[in-house]
C-alpha cells in the first residue's frame, strides 16, 4: 500500500489529499484540518519516525497561489532512510495548526522559528513565544508584505559605518 492509498484509508476522500513524486523526492499535501491526524498517521503506522524540517513559505505575490502560507513538514524513515515532505496550507487572518510537538519533541522550536517569522500559530505549543525577534517586535519579517527597510524598529540601533582600508 502506498503512503497516500494509507493516507486516503485513515483520513477518508474528503482529506484534501494529493500526492506528487520527482526522483527521489514524494511529497504530500494535505488540508490543515487533517494534517495533525495525517502527521500521526505518517509516525505512529508508517514509520516516519523524525521530523527533519519545519518551514514555511510565504505565497501572497505568486499569480496562482489560493492560499497563503505554506507550511511544510520534513519526515525521515530511519530504518528505510525514505523521506516524505508534507505541506499544508493556512490562510489569514488566523493561520494557525496544531502543534505535532506531542509527535516529535524537536518541533518545538521550529515551531515558534514558524510563529516568530511568519506569524502561524501552533496551537497547544507548550511554550509558543518569540525565538529569534524581541518580545515586543509587533511584526513577522519574512512576510512578503513585510517592508525591506522594516517598519522603524530599527531607529534606536546605532549607524555602523563601513571601516575603510
Amino acid at each position: 500500500m502506498t503512503v497516500l492509498e494509507s493516507l486516503r484509508s485513515r483520513l477518508g476522500a474528503e482529506a484534501e489529499l494529493s500526492y506528487s513524486e520527482f526522483r527521489d523526492n514524494h511529497r504530500v499535501v494535505v488540508g490543515a484540518r487533517w494534517a495533525y491526524a495525517a502527521l500521526d498517521h505518517l509516525k505512529n503506522e508508517i514509520g516516519y519516525d523524525m521530523l527533519f524540517e519545519l518551514t514555511c513559505a510565504d505565497y501572497l505575490y505568486y499569480p496562482d497561489a489560493k492560499d497563503r502560507f505554506g507550511v511544510v513538514y520534513g519526515l525521515l524513515n530511519t530504518r528505510t532512510g525514505e523521506r516524505l515532505l508534507v505541506k499544508t496550507w493556512v490562510n489569514e487572518p488566523d493561520p494557525a495548526l496544531q502543534s505535532v510537538v506531542p509527535l516529535w519533541s524537536g518541533a518545538n522550536w521550529l515551531e515558534r522559528e514558524v510563529f516568530d517569522m511568519y506569524g502561524v500559530r501552533f496551537e497547544g505549543h507548550p511554550d509558543l513565544r518569540r525565538i529569534l525577534m524581541p518580545e515586543e517586535f509587533a511584526s513577522f519579517p519574512l512576510r512578503k508584505d513585510y517592508p525591506l527597510r522594516g517598519r522603524g524598529e530599527r531607529h534606536n540601533f546605532p549607524v555602523l559605518a563601513r571601516a575603510d582600508g
